[in-house]
C-alpha cells in the first residue's frame, strides 16, 4: 500500500504539470481547431528563462531568498512566454486561419523547430541546472513520502485551474471565448472581436506554460532546449484523453495520465525486473493515447466540438 500511495503522490505531481500544459492545447483547439504542437516548446522557453534568472541571482548573492528567486523567474518567464505565444499566433497562425487544417498543423511543427533552435542558440545544447534554492520538507504519509515542493506544485496547479475555470465561466472574456468556440462567424456578428479572443487564448495558454516550465525545472532541477518536445506530446495525450476542447477534461486527463505513468513505472517495472521501469515510462503515456483513440476517440469526458476531430 505504501508503494501505491507513493506512486499516487508522484503521479499527482506530474499530472498537475501535464494538466496546466494540456489546458493550453485544449483552449486553442476549442476556439480555432488548431493543435499547437509548438506549445511544449513555450514551456521549455519558460523553464530555460527561469533557470537563467535563478542562476544569475544565486551566483550574484548566494544568500538570496528562494521566494525572490522564484518570483523573479516567473516575472521574466511569464511575459516572455506570452510574447512568444502571441507572436506565433500573429505571425504564423493568423494568416492560415482559413487555410486547410494540414497547413496550420505543419506550420505548428515548423514553429516548434524554430523555437527549439532559437533556444539552442541562446542557451546552448547543454543542460542548465536550476540552483538549489529550495530545501523542501519531507512528510510521511502512510509509509510514503511527500515533499513540500510536491504539495506546492499540486496546490498551485489546482488554484490556477480553478481560477481559469472562473474566468471562462464568469467573465465577459470567458463568454466571448465560449461563443467563439461554438461559432466564430456568429460570435463576430454579435460584436465579439474574434482576433482579440484568439490572442487572449494564446496569451493565457502561454502564461500557464511558463508556470508549468517553472514547476518542471524546480522539481527536476534541470532544463534543456529539447525538453518541450516530449512534455508537449504528453500534454497533448492528456488533452485527448480527457476530451480535447473540454477544459475540465484536459485537467482530468493530465492528472490521470500522470497517475498512470507513475503506477505503470512503479508496478510494471517491478513485475518485469526493471525492464519496463522508469526509463520506459513514456511508453505508458502513448499506450494510453492509442487505446483512447481506438476505443473512445472523443475522450473520457467527450469532445465539445465534435466536427473538429
Amino acid at each position: 500500500m505504501d508503494i501505491f500511495i507513493q506512486q499516487l503522490i508522484n503521479g499527482l505531481t506530474l499530472g498537475s504539470v501535464y494538466a496546466l500544459v494540456a489546458l493550453g492545447y485544449t483552449m486553442v483547439y476549442g476556439i480555432i481547431g488548431l493543435i499547437n504542437f509548438a506549445h511544449g516548446d513555450v514551456v521549455m522557453i519558460g523553464a530555460m528563462a527561469a533557470t537563467m534568472i535563478a542562476s544569475a541571482m544565486v551566483g550574484g548573492d548566494p544568500t538570496v531568498s528562494a521566494f525572490a528567486v522564484l518570483g523573479a523567474g516567473l516575472l521574466i518567464s511569464v511575459p516572455l512566454c506570452m510574447a512568444v505565444g502571441w507572436t506565433a499566433e500573429r505571425v504564423a497562425y493568423r494568416p492560415l486561419r482559413r487555410a486547410p487544417r494540414l497547413a496550420a498543423l505543419i506550420t505548428a511543427i515548423g514553429v516548434s523547430i524554430i523555437l527549439q533552435n532559437l533556444a539552442m542558440m541562446v542557451w546552448g545544447r547543454n543542460y542548465l541546472n536550476f540552483p538549489q534554492v529550495l530545501q523542501p520538507q519531507v512528510f510521511e504519509l502512510a509509509g510514503a513520502r511527500m515533499s513540500s515542493l510536491q504539495m506546492a506544485i499540486v496546490l498551485i496547479a489546482a488554484l490556477i485551474m480553478g481560477a481559469l475555470l472562473a474566468v471562462v465561466h464568469k467573465t465577459r472574456l470567458g463568454t466571448a471565448m465560449r461563443a467563439t468556440a461554438q461559432n466564430r462567424e456568429v460570435a463576430g456578428l454579435m460584436g465579439v472581436n474574434i482576433n482579440t479572443v484568439i490572442s487572449a487564448a494564446f496569451l493565457i495558454g502561454s502564461a500557464l506554460a511558463a508556470v508549468a516550465g517553472m514547476m518542471v525545472t524546480t522539481y527536476y532541477g534541470v532544463a534543456q532546449y529539447t525538453m518541450g518536445f516530449m512534455l508537449g506530446l504528453k500534454a497533448f495525450t492528456a488533452a485527448v484523453l480527457g476530451g480535447i476542447g473540454n477544459m475540465v477534461g484536459a485537467m482530468a486527463g493530465g492528472l490521470l495520465l500522470g497517475i498512470i505513468e507513475s503506477l505503470g513505472a512503479g508496478y510494471i517495472g517491478d513485475l518485469t525486473g526493471g525492464f519496463l521501469g522508469s526509463h520506459y515510462q513514456d511508453v505508458f503515456a502513448f499506450v494510453v493515447l492509442v487505446l483512447v483513440l481506438i476505443f473512445r476517440p472523443s475522450g473520457l469526458l467527450g469532445e465539445r466540438v465534435g466536427d473538429r476531430a
